[in-house]
């Protein structure tokens, strides 16, 4: 009988230690994480200690948790940062018992792009949502925060030089959120609010389609000098004109003006879904393109992004543009142009192939499977084929490129907000799928199954549902019938 008891007490000490220095749920996924003797009391962590080590990779840190308190390695205040983001994690997760295993961990980004991405354009936001997605962000050690400001249905950034662009073109979208723009006090508040988190703000300025709610505001900039319809969903004819003058030194003021606002090395210069109809009829455009020698309207566009591009490059900037720009030869872009690689779904991986070939840096963000938007089952405009779960991300996205070339810098997320996409509708279409996309971004930790992982995400999800953002399904098994998306 003692003999009995005393094998009981001894599983029970067993079982209760192998708890206790169990090694906890870190996402993304560090690169070391080592079990050590002792614990630490939650009323220690806040004794923490940093020291310089240049040794350290950029953005990257080691964390030792020791049994008086935390000491934190890093080269860097990013890696500063995010160590006490996993440290914040760590103390959630452990909080029920009163103190966390000490630990040894070391870890640092697998790529040095990350960013996500919030479409302004479409949807305006407040600037509180703004602030709730940049602390996600720094939790999950994204560094970028990429804001598409202008659309069709919006220009949402207040452009001091030209006042009507959101006078105007703030309001041209008609649903509930689709009114409003970012002053820039507003934009200095959100840039200080990233820069605290680690994060550095990317700003997008569509150019030259998407530009409805700008040729609202001042028409003579298409090509007719038409007052465009706007459409509830997709895009026009009505761009930018590339052949008048005048388009050309209004897009350079307001560049000059975004760059006085934003520090970022990079400026968005968007690009994407520029029909030519227009262009093809219009004598300012075919005047330049007879001027310039070019061979259409799309090596005008190429001559068009090299424009801005340039001028960004008098200024020390780096131009983004999306993939669409390099589908096929022509007028050389200047050696500060980056391109963002989106469309798999059309053209698979031609603009990576294609910006390589061309010795362009380029970031990989796919719509399959790195557009948070489309949803795990059909919905409004999000037919079958556009949908995917948090399973064919980690197993099958194209952006996760393994083995990729020195030019890919890093990987992106984005949540655009086509068919009205509003703030109540985000949470549920980020979590849990984000998970995926930053573990490939972060992690260099190959060894992980899907069964594993996506454990690990409904572990942690206790802790993102205290810090106020709701979940929605995982997989597409997990999607109940009669659920709604909105």
């Amino acid at each position: 009988m003692m003999n009995s008891f005393l094998t009981v007490v001894f599983l029970l000490i067993y079982c209760n230690n192998i708890f206790a220095i169990a090694p906890p749920i870190i996402l993304p996924t560090p690169q070391k994480c080592e079990v050590l003797t002792g614990k630490c009391p939650l009323s220690q962590i806040k004794n923490l200690k940093r020291f310089h080590d240049a040794t350290i990779p950029a953005e990257g840190y080691r964390l030792k948790i020791e049994k008086k308190g935390v000491n934190i390695w890093c080269s860097d205040d990013s890696g500063y940062i995010y160590a006490k983001q996993t440290l914040k994690m760590l103390a959630f997760q452990y909080a029920t018992i009163g103190y966390i295993p000490c630990l040894s961990i070391v870890d640092a980004p697998r790529v040095k792009w990350r960013s996500f991405m919030m479409d302004s354009g479409r949807q305006y936001q407040r600037v509180s949502t703004i602030k709730k997605y940049i602390d996600m962000m720094s939790i999950l050690k994204f560094n970028r925060f990429h804001w598409h400001l202008t659309e069709g249905l919006g220009w949402r950034l207040e452009i001091k030089t030209y006042p009507k662009l959101t006078s105007i073109g703030a309001y041209v979208g008609k649903e509930k959120e689709q009114q409003g723009y970012y002053s820039h006090e507003d934009v200095h508040e959100i840039i200080t609010y990233a820069k605290e988190r680690a994060i550095t703000v990317v700003p997008e300025i569509d150019i030259p389609g998407h530009a409805e709610a700008a040729l609202n505001a001042y028409p003579h900039l298409g090509c007719f000098g038409e007052v465009p319809l706007v459409p509830k969903e997709g895009f026009t004819q009505h761009i930018f004109c590339a052949g008048k003058p005048e388009t050309i030194n209004f897009l350079k003021n307001v560049i000059d003006e975004v760059c006085d606002l934003f520090p970022s090395e990079y400026i968005h210069l968007g690009g994407d879904e520029a029909p030519k109809g227009n262009w093809d009829k219009c004598s300012d455009c075919q005047g330049r393109i007879k001027e310039l020698g070019l061979k259409d309207s799309h090596d005008l566009q190429l001559w068009f992004s090299a424009e801005m591009a340039k001028h960004l490059k008098a200024k020390g900037r780096k131009a983004i543009f999306w993939g669409d720009v390099v589908y096929t030869n022509g007028y050389p872009l200047p050696d500060n142009t980056v391109i963002h690689w989106w469309n798999w779904r059309g053209h698979q991986d031609l603009a990576y192939r294609n910006a390589v070939k061309g010795g362009h840096s380029v970031i990989a963000g796919t719509n399959n499977y790195s557009y948070l938007n489309f949803p795990l089952s059909p919905w409004r405009g999000y037919h079958a084929d556009r949908t995917f779960d948090i399973e064919d991300i980690y197993r099958s996205n194209p952006s996760n490129i393994k083995e990729g070339d020195a030019l890919l810098i890093g990987m992106s997320a984005s949540l655009w907000t086509d068919y009205n996409v509003t703030e109540s509708m985000i949470d549920r279409r980020l979590f849990p799928r984000i998970f995926a996309l930053v573990q490939q971004m972060w992690s260099q930790t190959n060894d992980i199954s899907f069964e594993q992982f996506y454990g690990n995400v409904k572990m942690l999800k206790p802790f993102f549902e205290k810090l106020n953002y709701e979940f929605g399904p995982g997989l597409k098994s997990e999607v109940p019938s009669n659920y709604s998306w909105e």
